[in-house]
């Protein structure tokens, strides 16, 4: 029998394990590398005159670091992944040298900018009143209405990282699905994979392809074309696998993978109204914020070789080669004009943009620890080592097989990592001088780097959206796994077959 003082105490809470956030699990990863330079033996290869390794010439050296040079490394990894300057002479990256630029800092200051962009649009209301009025335009017609709705989270994905926050559109596309006689499990579809096809398939995500392009030392724009394919076909397939299932909810009640809670039945007869009135500073806003994104795309793609063919074509006269500088700075003016067009007021715009700055702090940083992380590699000379130890895995394969081997190594870094920015900084420093090995485009490397992200962040319980969605949908996230993985492994084929083409064809 307990004890009267036993008796008193609170009941103790089971410790649930939750999974560590990005920059955790990035700050654990800096730590393992430093460590592990210490039994990586140093090497180099010799270089091209555009920097990249030539296969074969791979040798032993001197890392020439103290134990207290690797210290300062490891204390200044995040600075020095955010500023630090890599000396021409000596190879060495340190906030205090003279050389070229080595960290992140554009990426960083265009993360923060879009952030602000982002914020400002959505404080002026007009993407979800524009959205919530395709709902109700489209709410007799629900196959219509499912198609478009993804097809737009799809297009936001593909151009802006879309993702995190579709969550609040789930208070109103629920009800309207459950109005038009379908499940729980439509909305989630019509949510979650709307959005995630859009951010696998990225032609110009600067979250996803913008930074993976970065480390790559690519154009933003190069591989637009495939990507773009990519993104028209997955979408399609995507698009019909969801408006399959809620057909067949629809005829067979009964074949639905969540059942109706209490309620959920009664919205059939009596549809909410998702009428939103759109007015003429929304849709001027919405015009504003096309037109800044085509012009993104506009700006970074490198139109003599996409409509050639030939990747050493003369640039043509009109081409601007924008590179993160540039965007970061239109993404801020951009932020401000949108202000202006919703007549936000100088208080409230400059509150807004200093807020969405703020909320996109994490992934700025996230980028920054994962550059620093390249950082103790370069320093301690082992970048190269890791190169060499798998150069012989590509040695023999055919580019197509290169491209699909990119794809499936991915998979489990991104599940340790869900942060795309993250990912790509981490991983792309590795896999670019690989492709050069393969013969295969950088490009194509990071369409399949980007995909395999994408991918995995569709289903994985380490990602906000799709645990975060399930739970405000009401969903269990097991009926989710059972509704999502025939899709997923019909996505796998597709990724696997695009890739393989576009490292054949490059």
């Amino acid at each position: 029998m307990e004890t009267a003082a036993k008796a008193g105490e609170p009941p103790r809470r089971e410790r649930k394990f939750t999974f560590p956030s990005a920059l955790t699990v990035l700050a654990a990863v800096t730590v393992a590398v430093w460590l592990l330079a210490f039994l990586i033996p140093p090497g180099e290869y010799a270089r091209d005159a555009s920097g990249a390794p030539i296969q074969g010439t791979y040798h032993r050296v001197s890392s020439g670091r103290s134990f207290t040079d690797r210290l300062d490394d490891l204390f200044l990894s995040p600075v020095n992944g955010l500023y630090g300057l890599r000396d021409a002479r000596s190879g060495l990256v340190g906030p205090d040298l003279s050389g070229s630029l080595y960290g992140a800092a554009g990426v960083f200051l265009f993360v923060l900018a879009i952030g602000a962009f982002i914020t400002v649009v959505f404080a002026t209301g007009a993407l979800d009143r524009g959205i919530a009025r395709l709902a109700h335009r489209l709410r007799e017609r629900g196959a219509l209405l499912i198609a478009g709705i993804m097809v737009v989270f799809s297009v936001l994905g593909t151009v802006e990282g879309f993702a995190e926050e579709t969550l609040g559109f789930y208070g109103l596309i629920v009800p309207l699905m459950l109005a038009l006689g379908y499940d729980r499990m439509v909305a989630v579809g019509t949510i979650i994979l709307g959005a995630g096809v859009g951010v696998l398939c990225s032609t110009v995500n600067p979250f996803a392809t913008g930074v993976a392009s970065s480390a790559a030392d690519i154009s933003l724009g190069d591989g637009i074309l495939l990507r773009s394919a990519m993104w028209v076909v997955l979408t399609a397939v995507t698009v019909a696998y969801v408006i399959r299932y809620a057909r067949r909810v629809r005829r067979d009640p009964e074949r639905s993978l969540t059942g109706f809670l209490p309620g959920d039945r009664e919205h059939a007869t009596e549809a909410p109204d998702a009428e939103a009135e759109l007015t003429g500073l929304h849709k001027a806003v919405l015009v504003t914020m096309v037109l800044v994104f085509a012009f993104m795309i506009f700006s970074v793609v490198p139109w003599s070789s996409a409509l050639s063919g030939d990747a050493d074509a003369k640039p043509y006269g009109f081409e601007l080669d924008w590179s993160f500088p540039q965007l970061a700075a239109l993404f801020l003016c951009a932020a401000v004009l949108v202000g202006l067009v919703g007549r936000m007021g100088e208080q409230r715009l400059s509150a807004t943009i200093v807020q969405g700055a703020a909320d996109f702090i994490a992934p700025a940083l996230v980028i920054v620890l994962a550059r620093g992380v390249t950082v103790i590699m370069n320093n301690s000379r082992i970048t190269d080592t890791v190169l060499h130890s798998i150069e012989g895995v590509v040695r023999g394969t055919s580019s197509s097989v290169f491209a699909v081997i990119v794809f499936v190594v991915n998979l489990p870094l991104a599940f340790l990592i869900p942060s795309t920015s993250g990912h790509a900084t981490l991983a792309m420093p590795i896999l670019a001088p690989l492709a050069d090995f393969a013969g295969v485009s950088r490009a194509v490397v990071v369409t399949a780097w980007q995909a395999s992200s994408g991918w995995m962040n569709l289903w994985v319980p380490t990602t906000a959206v799709v645990m975060g969605g399930v739970a405000l949908a009401k969903v269990g996230y097991d009926r989710y796994l059972r509704f999502v993985w025939p899709l997923l492994a019909v996505l796998f084929v597709l990724i696997c077959g695009f890739v393989a083409l576009g490292a054949a064809f490059t």
